[in-house]
C-alpha cells in the first residue's frame, strides 16, 4: 500500500471515530437541551437572513437531534416574509437515488411541517407553487412538488447546510453520504453564496479529518457561540 493510500485510510478511520463520538453526544442531549439549542439556532439564522437580505436561500429541514429543530424552515420563511418587501425563495433538498440533491421551493411550510412549527395557520413562503413537505428516504422531510434540478443551489445567495462537525479552517464533516459535498461542489470557489453549517455547541472543533472530495463552508452557527466566519 502506498503512503497516500495509507493516509487516506487513516483519515477515513479517524472520520468514523469522530462521527460516532459526535452522534453519541447528540443522542445524549435531553429534549429540553435540544429545544433550547434549536431556539438559539433559529434566532441566529433569522438574524443572519435579516442582515444579508438574500433573495434565495438554500436550507434543509433538520430531523432528530439535528441543530435548528423541525421548525427551522418555518421560522426562516415566516421571518423573511415579515422582514422583506420582495419575494424570498427558500429552496429545500430532495435526495435522489444516487445520493445527489435536487431542490424545490415549498410555498407553505405551515401546511407541511410538523405541528410544533410555530407558524400561524395561513402563513407561507412568498414564492413557489404551494408545495408541502412529504416523507422522503432516510426519515427526511422533502418538498413534494416540481423539482428545479441539482444546479438550483447555484441561484442561492445564502446556504444553510447540516454538519456533524466543522473545524477552524471551515472543513465540514457530515454523516458520510457525500450528498452535500456534491451539492457544494457546484458552487464557485469565490464569489458564490455564503455557506453556513449549523452545529451544536462542542461541534466546532480544532481539526476535522479530510479527504479530497470534502467541501469547506464559510461559516458556522452554534447555539452558544453564534456566527463564526472562517478566514479565507
Amino acid at each position: 500500500m502506498s503512503d497516500s493510500a495509507r493516509d487516506a485510510e487513516r483519515s477515513r478511520a479517524a472520520k468514523i471515530a469522530l462521527r460516532n463520538r459526535l452522534l453519541t453526544s447528540r443522542r445524549s442531549l435531553s429534549s429540553n437541551e435540544l429545544a433550547a439549542a434549536a431556539a438559539q439556532i433559529r434566532d441566529q439564522t433569522v438574524s443572519l437572513v435579516r442582515r444579508r437580505s438574500p433573495s434565495v436561500i438554500a436550507a434543509y429541514v433538520p430531523i432528530g437531534s439535528e441543530p435548528g429543530g423541525s421548525s427551522l424552515v418555518a421560522a426562516l420563511a415566516a421571518e423573511a416574509q415579515a422582514l422583506t418587501s420582495d419575494a424570498l425563495t427558500v429552496l429545500l433538498p430532495v435526495l435522489l437515488p444516487d445520493g445527489d440533491l435536487d431542490w424545490a421551493a415549498p410555498a407553505s411550510p405551515a401546511a407541511g411541517l410538523p405541528p410544533d412549527s410555530g407558524v400561524p395557520s395561513g402563513a407561507g413562503v412568498p414564492s413557489g407553487a404551494g408545495l408541502s413537505l412529504v416523507a422522503g428516504p432516510r426519515g427526511l422531510l422533502e418538498p413534494g412538488g416540481p423539482r428545479l434540478g441539482p444546479s438550483a443551489i447555484t441561484t442561492a445567495e445564502l446556504v444553510f447546510v447540516p454538519a456533524l462537525a466543522v473545524d477552524r479552517r471551515g472543513l465540514r464533516m457530515g454523516r458520510g453520504g457525500g450528498s452535500y459535498d456534491r451539492a457544494l461542489s457546484r458552487l464557485p470557489a469565490t464569489g458564490g453564496p455564503l455557506v453556513v453549517a449549523l452545529l451544536h455547541d462542542g461541534e466546532l472543533v480544532d481539526s476535522v479529518p479530510s479527504e479530497p472530495h470534502d467541501r469547506p463552508v464559510h461559516a458556522a452557527i452554534t447555539p452558544g457561540g453564534g456566527l463564526t466566519v472562517f478566514a479565507d
